[in-house]
């Protein structure tokens, strides 16, 4: 099972999982933690090869819904119903996922530097990844990539925090998860029709020149759908500018109770 630690206020008091990015782990959600444990159940993952969790956990054929449903092992076990779901980069399309293949589970969605579609530089960055990444020192190629997704000087403390993560993983399970991205852009596609019924806000920062036109778009499509701006801020802008994704997700957090209740 998924390493994870929880901090718990309280039966009466929601629950919030938070589901970091490919090469991260649950400490890029360091900004978060104080403010939201003062009202909120918190529970932190290790997706399966990142951070302490364990590696080796693929089978051939696995997709983003085992990925998923690793998060639910972890819930199923804590006795968790239903949870808001905070995610960030490749974290978000783990969170949608879970919204499609078990939407009882998920009150709310809240996608920090979301990635639901890919324009032809991303897909070009793509498939130079999936073609080196057998070949090329994985750490050579995700310094790249952080490069590329977070170029500005204001970026590298996000930059950083992440790079420092990857460093703890192995090859072997870089290239697993670099192998996801293959079928990402039609999943993605199919992702966007399925989940409309699911409150979702997107957290994007102004500067992440790379994911936030998409969603834009898909934001015209569903009234369910909602998108606030992060202005000095990159695509990890839970590190970035920290109190106002903890400002705006926590309120949002706040209004989506006050509809359940």
């Amino acid at each position: 099972m998924l390493h994870y630690k929880t901090y718990i206020k309280g039966d009466d008091y929601p629950w919030v999982t938070f589901i970091h990015g490919a090469g991260g782990s649950s400490s890029v959600w360091f900004k978060q933690i104080k403010e939201f444990r003062k009202a909120h159940n918190v529970l932190l993952l290790d997706l399966r090869g990142h951070g302490r969790s364990e590696r080796g956990q693929w089978e051939k054929g696995d997709s983003f819904r085992e990925v998923a449903d690793d998060v639910i092992e972890v819930l199923d076990t804590l006795g968790i119903k239903e949870s808001h779901m905070i995610g960030m980069s490749l974290g978000t399309i783990v969170a949608q996922t879970l919204a499609e293949w078990h939407p009882d589970r998920v009150k709310s969605l809240i996608l920090g530097g979301a990635v639901i579609g890919l324009d032809i530089r991303t897909k070009l960055l793509l498939w130079a990844g999936n073609t080196f990444k057998r070949f090329v020192p994985y750490m050579l190629l995700y310094k790249l990539f952080a490069y590329i997704i977070m170029p500005r000087k204001e970026h590298e403390e996000s930059r950083l925090a992440f790079v420092n993560q990857a460093k703890k993983m192995c090859q072997k399970e870089f290239v697993k998860w670099f192998s996801l991205t293959k079928l990402i852009n039609p999943y993605l596609a199919r992702l966007q029709s399925t989940t409309t019924g699911v409150p979702t806000l997107f957290l994007m920062g102004e500067e992440d020149y790379l994911f936030i036109p998409p969603v834009k778009e898909v934001v015209q499509r569903s009234d369910q759908f909602r998108l606030i701006t992060i202005r000095n801020s990159g695509h990890v802008c839970n590190i970035d500018q920290p109190d106002e994704f903890n400002r705006h997700s926590i309120g949002y957090i706040r209004e989506m109770e006050t509809a359940y209740a």
